[in-house]
């Protein structure tokens, strides 16, 4: 593969891209190009040459393949000129719909989403009106191919965006069918968060003399992100995470499961302790998938469970925590899970619940990604109530009094409570609120794993060593006395 030193571009200008792709990107704000950016634009504006990028969500990667894609559309060319892949419906949405805003003062320019979940026949209608962009999933892409809707044999771009995605989602034998139903003479970009093992064996494959690039993490959040883990026993992950959720009465996250049945069991338990919380998993129509999905985006819910795959083409700028309630099977989707908080200048945190027996596993992350964790006691039962008293008080200091709309009620509210003392009239407002923490945690215990699993093993290995020297040495001399 070949690595060349690209030169450092100040401005989208100097890119020589077309007048009313610049005014769009004036008007969004961008200013200066991400590192991605300055690499691959002049790269597909100058060269057929193949790519391969390594970069994560968030690096710019949409404006950067699609702001050269745009510019490089013959508008007269009433074919196909640029098939975009990539996992989810939502990604597949998001950039098309960046792709219409980067080239809405271009004047014929058609650009067509393609997605499982929506009805085909309206898919295939629009088709017909000549697209020069597709974008869309790796099913209903192949789905449309087979029907002979959608023809690639002319395409001069292919774009796949987080193959590495659609590989671990099983999209194999569809990206391949998709392939072989493309030219041969075709320019290929690949983009991946990770060069894992599949997505080199594509690569391989389907590419030859790939220019490959890479950008550093933008994600890792080392100044933004701060990293905690709780270590407590497996019976008690959820009272962990319901604990972090009431010390924080404004989190605003995305807790991650690893199966489908627990991110329903979490979720409701949640709802069942008054969280605004919902989950999206694979057992959910489309329909039910965007309603969670736009309740989370407007902050109507404050907790989100997913799993990796069902939270893939989520972007959200301000969450406050990430919270793994299981850590992934790899280092680099701790990385991406992350990455989620801390954006746009923000603050954020990312937790992981974890037993004994995976702190091997906190130590991987650190040694792989630089990342640096805190070990953290679990709140208390006391520290929760302290925490919500005193948000509680906080809130009440700082309300807005509407004296005008209030009047009319103050006699009756001073007749009906004037037999309380200021004291215990105190004391009756924050109980209406408090009574439910300070019943709940009445009777709470310590959640901390005081040892793992490993160090007591470890001692208890020790401790028959020491025992089996002891034994020894009684032994030799037993048999001097004898």
């Amino acid at each position: 593969m070949n690595h060349t030193k690209d030169k450092q571009i100040s401005s989208f200008s100097k890119f020589s891209l077309k007048k009313e792709l610049i005014k769009s990107i004036k008007e969004l704000g961008f200013d200066c190009p991400t590192p991605i950016q300055q690499k691959v634009i002049p790269h597909l504006k100058s060269s057929d040459q193949d790519l391969i990028a390594s970069a994560q969500t968030g690096t710019g990667k949409t404006a950067a393949f699609g702001l050269p894609l745009l510019d490089l559309v013959n508008l007269s060319n009433a074919n196909v000129q640029a098939l975009i892949l990539c996992p989810t419906r939502e990604l597949c949405m998001q950039i098309s719909n960046d792709l219409m805003t980067y080239s809405k003062y271009i004047n014929g320019m058609k650009i067509l989403p393609v997605y499982g979940g929506a009805r085909i026949d309206q898919q295939i209608k629009s088709l017909k009106k000549g697209p020069q962009i597709v974008v869309g999933t790796p099913g209903r892409v192949k789905d449309l191919i087979k029907r002979k809707k959608l023809f690639v044999e002319n395409i001069e771009r292919f774009i796949l965006d987080e193959a590495d995605e659609m590989l671990s989602m099983g999209f194999k034998d569809d990206l391949e069918s998709i392939f072989h139903s493309t030219p041969t003479k075709k320019q290929v970009l690949l983009f991946s968060a990770t060069m894992t093992p599949k997505v080199v064996k594509v690569t391989k494959k389907y590419m030859q003399k790939s220019k490959e690039i890479a950008v550093a993490r933008v994600n890792l959040g080392a100044e933004n992100i701060q990293h905690y883990f709780y270590m407590v026993s497996e019976k008690n992950r959820y009272e962990a995470i319901k604990r972090i959720a009431d010390l924080n009465p404004d989190i605003y996250g995305i807790v991650f499961c690893r199966t489908r049945k627990e991110t329903k069991e979490v979720a409701s338990k949640l709802m069942n302790d008054q969280y605004n919380a919902d989950t999206i998993h694979g057992d959910l129509s489309q329909s039910e998938r965007d309603d969670v999905m736009q309740r989370f985006r407007k902050r109507h819910l404050q907790i989100l469970v997913a799993t990796d795959v069902a939270a893939r083409g989520l972007d959200v700028d301000d969450l406050t925590h990430v919270i793994n309630y299981n850590l992934p099977d790899d280092e680099e989707i701790y990385v991406h899970r992350s990455g989620r908080t801390g954006r746009a200048g923000n603050k954020g945190v990312s937790i992981a619940i974890i037993n004994g027996r995976e702190m091997r596993r906190i130590k991987n992350i650190e040694r792989s990604s630089s990342i640096k964790f805190t070990k953290k006691k679990t709140p208390t039962g006391l520290d929760v109530c302290r925490k919500r008293l005193y948000a509680l008080i906080d809130r009440i200091e700082k309300v807005k009094v509407d004296e005008k709309q209030i009047e009319q009620f103050l006699p009756y509210i001073y007749e009906k409570l004037n037999w309380l003392e200021r004291e215990e009239l105190i004391k009756h407002f924050v109980s209406i609120e408090f009574n439910r923490y300070l019943s709940y945690y009445k009777n709470s215990v310590d959640l901390d794993e005081k040892e793992s699993h490993g160090a007591n093993r470890k001692r208890r290995k020790n401790r028959n060593k020491k025992n089996r020297r002891k034994y020894k040495f009684s032994s030799k001399r037993n048999k001097k006395k004898r």
